[in-house]
């Protein structure tokens, strides 16, 4: 997970690494990765994507752990 924090809030959040096990894997990651991006941004939760709750479970501890880092709260 990459974020850039200004101000104390998220500007930017980005996936480095997404869930690869297969062609349906992929799809369904490239389909939701950039909508919790946006989510990370603008919400102060990051929510399930339908259909993705793997990926979505795997974003929501890797941006946590992003936050932890930049000692953000």
């Amino acid at each position: 997970m990459s974020l850039t924090v200004s101000g104390g809030k998220i500007t930017s959040a980005q996936a480095v690494k997404t869930p690869n096990s297969g062609p349906q894997s992929e799809q369904i990651a490239k389909d939701a990765v950039p909508r919790l991006n946006q989510q990370a941004v603008t919400a102060a939760k990051v929510d399930t994507v339908s259909g993705a709750t793997y990926t979505s479970e795997g974003y929501a501890k890797s941006l946590q752990s992003a936050l932890d880092k930049a000692g953000a709260r």
